[in-house]
Formats: C-alpha cells, structure tokens, sequence
C-alpha cells in the first residue's frame, strides 16, 4: 500500500509479472483439464469400436474359427498400422525392443484366448470375467482410498451383469476368459510403457507386427485356405480396424494423459459395451439386471476418473 493523497492509503498495482503468471496458471490448468476429457473421449471411443468389432469377429468364427481371426485381425491391423506410422526400427534401445516384444506377446496371447472364449460363451459373459484382470490391476496401483469404493461398485455391476449369463457357463469358456483378462492387464502397463518409449503409434505398430507373426502358424493350422476366402479377409480387415486398429490407438494416446489406475476402471465400461453390440449385432436382449449394471459400471468409471483427475494435482 501507498500513502499518496493526503495519507490515504492506495492499493498498489499489481506487476504484469504476476498478472502474466496467474494468467499462464489459468491457461495450464484449463488444458490439462481439456486434457484429461479428451482422453476420456479416445477411451470411450475405443471401448465401443472394440466390442462391435468383437461381435462382427463372432460372426465370423463359422468362417474361419477363432485362430483364423485372430490371425486375420491382427495380421490386416499390423499391414494397416505398418503403413500409416512407418515406424523406424533404427536408433531404439535394447529395452525398447523388450517393450515392444513382451507388448507383441500380451496382444496375442490376449486376444488367442479372448477370441476362445467367445467361441464357447457369450460376448457379455466373456467381457465380465475378462474385465477382474483390470479391475485387480486397479485396485493394486492406485494409492486412493476412493479406488476401493468404484472399484467394488464396478465389480458389482460386472457381476450383476454376467448374473443369468454365468448359468451353466462352459468353464473352460470361463477360464480362457479369466486368462485373457490377466493379459488385459499386462497389455495396459505395456501399451502406457510402450507410449512413453516411441512417438505417436510406433510402438503399437510394431508390437502388432509381432503379435501378428506369432499368430502366424495357429491360424494357418486352424483355418487353413479358409484365411484366402474374399469374403473372409474382407470381415476379417473390418475386424481389424474395429477391433485392433482404432481402440489400441485411442487407447494408447490416452494412457499419455490418465493414469494407469485410472484407466484400468474406466475399462469397467467394457462390459456394457459388450451386451449393447451383443444387442444390437446378435441381438442378445437386455433385461432390467442389465440396464442396472450398466449404470453401476458407468458411475464407477466417472467416479475412478474424477478421483485420479483429483489425485494428480
């Protein structure tokens, strides 16, 4: 304060120091914001893209199996991605290739078992077990008493959801299920770690390159000439931009800005996703059990993301 004007006491200005810095304060405040829900959108988009994908592959296995899809899936995604990215196999670290093989293995052991369950379960019973990997890998990384909560409200929507589904389940159905869910785990600490280590798609194109060479000889042994098929390879690259391409994207952009915690609940939407595509593709009807949890997993995933938003300030 200033004592001009016969001792009154004046405000004193404040500095464009200050005002820039406040104002710099706000801009990044408002972007990371931005940040984070556009993350949210790519996680979305990439939840959806896949469980459709996942129910056009069902229709497709009496085609050319369930290996002969993987196959078909993740050899058209690797060509897709290869081309688009061209990613440099020049100037990488020893571990850098480790990430990108451990990341190639996690996709298609991932999927191989996935694509097995649901040749002997439905889609919504599959995604349910499936989903307890990221539902533990949730709960055993973040350090936020709130995790607990959203993560057992998830996991009673999942369960409520897979309710009349899991009645006389096919358990070795189940147990691929349960296996690609460990995996699924797997795949989000490697997908984060491989965004971190190449720019942009790289290193998901060349984990996919790899996952797609190990598939290579389980599905030319399942399938056969059946994988030559027009019609089939032209499902099967549908499979692949839908199923692999687009979410694996989305997703891995989005694992640069939320936290691995964070995301592996949010995944909590998959289960839904999956009975919507299982009722609108294989036209799977909904009863009232089902809508429920699909609010429970939904308001779990909104909760775990404004918790992780709260926790990294």
């Amino acid at each position: 304060m200033s004592s001009g004007n016969g001792g009154i006491p004046q405000p004193v200005p404040v500095s464009p120091e200050v005002m820039t810095a406040e104002a710099e304060a706000r801009t990044v405040g408002a972007a990371g914001a931005r940040g984070r829900i556009g993350s949210v959108a790519l996680v979305i988009g990439g939840i959806v893209s896949l469980q459709f994908g996942a129910s056009v592959a069902v229709l497709l296995f009496p085609r050319a199996g369930a290996l002969g899809v993987v196959t078909l899936r993740l050899v058209a995604a690797s060509l897709v991605l290869l081309i688009f990215c061209r990613p440099k196999v020049r100037g990488h670290s020893r571990g850098d290739w480790t990430t990108v093989l451990a990341f190639g293995v996690a996709l298609v052991g991932m999927n191989s078992l996935f694509y097995q369950a649901l040749d002997r379960i439905p889609l919504g019973a599959a995604v349910t077990l499936e989903f307890l990997g990221p539902l533990i890998l949730s709960v055993a990384t973040s350090r936020r008493l709130s995790s607990l909560v959203w993560a057992a409200l998830a996991l009673g929507g999942v369960v409520l959801l897979g309710r009349e589904g899991f009645d006389g389940l096919n358990l070795v159905g189940a147990g691929f299920a349960v296996a690609a869910g460990g995996l699924w785990a797997a795949y989000i600490l490697l997908s984060a770690r491989t965004g971190q280590r190449f720019p942009q798609a790289d290193g998901l194109a060349l984990a996919m390159a790899v996952a797609a060479l190990l598939s290579l000889p389980l599905g030319i042994a399942s399938a056969g000439s059946a994988l030559l098929n027009p019609v089939t390879l032209g499902l099967g690259a549908a499979v692949a931009l839908m199923s692999s391409v687009m979410p694996y994207t989305l997703e891995l952009l989005a694992l640069r800005k939320l936290p691995a915690s964070g995301f592996a609940v949010m995944m909590s939407l998959e289960p839904a996703a999956a009975a919507t595509a299982g009722f609108l593709v294989l036209h799977q009807a909904l009863g009232w059990a089902e809508i429920l949890a699909i609010g429970l997993v939904v308001i779990a995933s909104v909760g775990a993301v404004r918790s992780a938003g709260a926790g990294s300030h």
